[in-house]
């Protein structure tokens, strides 16, 4: 299985890291290991929030094809205005199993049309831009994450941690994501 995360400069550095964390201490109890890794638009050094930088594994154009697509968040503006981040979205969306977002992320999927009507969530401080940039989405707030099967948003920074533990139990078992957050000694909150 392959799961890519997609990163870019200005995303919040748990929105990734979180994920990354949750997926790679999954496969210590796996014997068919996942691939896990990240994506970005060019082939560059990611400055993520606070300076962070990431060097990405593959770019939207040499990665292997993906089972799993988590679109983090972060200050995403920029992100929007790019044509070929979005057109690489919408052509994910019809091969991936599964696309979840972390905090402002969904407002990617949504301008790629992967989300149109669904219901989803963010991060509390953007629930009203969500609602007045995509008024058909039906927009929830306290919760961490939604599951609309194949879609699966959360709401911001450490949510992503609590919705990738649910994309575990989803793809694999139940067990594997106690014994996740168990090694993690993270305290899972399943909404």
């Amino acid at each position: 299985m392959n799961i890519g995360i997609y990163i870019y400069d200005n995303a919040e550095v748990l929105d990734f890291s979180g994920p990354y964390e949750v997926f790679s201490v999954a496969n210590r109890f796996l014997e068919e290991k996942h691939n896990l890794f990240f994506i970005s638009e060019k082939e560059e050094v990611i400055k993520a929030r606070g300076e962070y930088k990431v060097l990405s594994d593959f770019t939207i154009e040499t990665h292997p094809k993906l089972d799993v697509l988590i679109v983090v968040g972060g200050v995403h503006t920029e992100e929007l205005e790019k044509q070929n981040v979005i057109n690489w979205l919408t052509k994910q969306a019809k091969t991936c199993k599964l696309i979840a977002s972390v905090c402002t992320g969904v407002f990617l999927l949504a301008k790629a049309n992967i989300v149109t009507n669904h219901k989803v969530t963010t991060h509390w401080e953007d629930i009203e831009d969500l609602k007045n940039s995509f008024p058909s989405l039906d927009v929830k707030d306290d919760v961490r994450w939604v599951d609309e099967g194949n879609i699966v948003s959360s709401a911001g920074i450490s949510a992503g941690i609590d919705m990738s533990l649910h994309l575990i139990s989803k793809l694999y078992n139940e067990d594997l994501a106690l014994k996740t957050a168990k090694q993690m000694q993270f305290d899972w909150t399943k909404n």
